[in-house]
């Protein structure tokens, strides 16, 4: 069942939201080679605590604040102090934040000193497909609309389109109807309404979209071993616009 938040939720929302968009501003900085993944996660933590938050992804049984998902793996990356971050690596960041009941949820890819000319490609696509599929994203449209916006945009560039995992709706619970697939397989096309919260996450690998679960039953990764990356904006949508929640601009 869509949830449709009236103007107070989505005031909360949007609180949660902008104080993960501060979140991010303050640690991408602090992201540099040498630092475990845990690390980042102690940090983000800290931020939270400190903003009288709570993880998000606690409630969904994750052992982290943060995803922290690096080269091929796409998404749900264990934060782990043996795994160093190294010059050239991909790191995605996925986090939520519950801040009195309402949740935020968004994610990007951090380049790492010196990436190839290949990874920054794919980093800028996955980052145009991003903007596409919330530029799709508006009342009256459909979920339809926004999967085939990332997918032209992903497709053009030949990279391959994660279609195993997708976007969802937000903002009162972590993962809420309806599902926002990144390219269109058939299923539910709800029309787009005012009052919807969503994540809208393009999941885009350098090589194939097929993807694998690591037997500790959280981490994704591409079946080619290739890289991967991904973006996320929670956007709330009005009658006459849609509103991009967890902007950093």
């Amino acid at each position: 069942m869509i949830r449709l938040k009236n103007e107070k939720q989505i005031a909360g929302i949007r609180e949660s939201c902008h104080l993960l968009a501060n979140l991010y501003k303050e640690i991408i900085p602090q992201v540099q080679a040498g630092m475990s993944t845990k690390d980042i996660d102690d940090m983000v933590v800290e931020f939270i605590v400190r903003h009288g938050g709570k993880p998000a992804w606690y409630a969904e049984g994750f052992d982290g604040a943060a995803c922290i998902s690096v080269n091929d793996e796409v998404i749900h990356g264990i934060p782990d102090k043996r795994r160093k971050i190294h010059n050239g690596d991909l790191v995605s960041l996925d986090i939520g934040i519950d801040l009195n009941g309402y949740i935020s949820d968004s994610a990007t890819t951090l380049m790492i000193g010196s990436v190839s000319p290949e990874a920054k490609k794919l980093c800028d696509v996955t980052k145009e497909c991003l903007k596409a599929g919330i530029a799709a994203c508006k009342a009256g449209n459909r979920i339809r609309d926004i999967a085939d916006a990332v997918s032209k945009v992903a497709s053009a560039a030949g990279f391959g389109i994660v279609s195993d995992f997708c976007g969802h709706g937000v903002g009162l619970s972590v993962h809420e109807d309806p599902s926002i697939p990144n390219i269109w397989l058939g299923g539910a096309n709800p029309r787009i309404q005012p009052g919807m919260v969503l994540a809208i996450e393009p999941m885009i690998n350098m090589g194939t979209g097929d993807v694998e679960e690591l037997d500790d039953g959280w981490t994704i990764v591409t079946a080619d071993g290739k890289l991967s990356c991904h973006e996320e904006h929670t956007v709330a949508i009005f009658k006459d616009h849609t509103e991009v929640l967890t902007a950093r601009e």
